[in-house]
């Protein structure tokens, strides 16, 4: 029988970046240009088989560093007011899951290359998933509060959650 509170994951792997401050990481992959790794366990290299095709790629995993906050949070890019934790991206969340797109350079062996990198190095890796932009794309999307918001000219040092909140 399923516990309907609670489940149980397999770490695939580590993640690893110049970043090891959460203050002096960017907020989003978009904002990146570093460079980083991403090792596979051997019991998962297999599973790598493919992926070298594909461009760009879902990495999902533990905010290792994060802990349990309030259902409502304040938006790095929006000083404004908390918002509902699940209208942000938030890294305090009621399951410390992150998601981000990168961009994959080459693969060797165990390791992914990756350029775009907004997570903090040695974070636990859940899964990889291809960008696929056929599936993932979407036009006519609505981005709720972050509409409003003039990102454009973000670069990317400005873009961690330190900066942000200093200004």
């Amino acid at each position: 029988m399923i516990n309907p509170d609670t489940a149980l994951y397999r770490f695939i792997g580590m993640i690893h970046s110049p970043f090891t401050d959460q203050k002096k990481t960017p907020i989003q992959s978009i904002f990146s240009t570093a460079e980083g790794r991403v090792e596979v366990f051997p019991a998962f290299v297999e599973g790598l088989d493919g992926l070298e095709e594909f461009s760009h790629l879902y990495l999902i995993y533990h905010f290792h560093q994060a802990t349990p906050g309030p259902m409502h949070e304040t938006p790095f890019l929006d000083g404004e007011k908390p918002r509902g934790i699940f209208s942000i991206r938030h890294y305090n969340r009621p399951n410390p899951i992150g998601l981000s797109i990168v961009e994959l350079k080459y693969i060797e062996g165990d390791t992914l290359f990756v350029a775009g990198i907004d997570v903090l190095d040695g974070t636990p890796l859940l899964d990889i998933k291809p960008y696929i932009s056929r599936f993932d794309h979407r036009e006519g999307t609505r981005n709720g509060w972050v509409d409003k918001k003039e990102i454009g000219n973000i670069a990317d040092s400005e873009a961690t959650p330190g900066h942000l909140q200093d200004t």
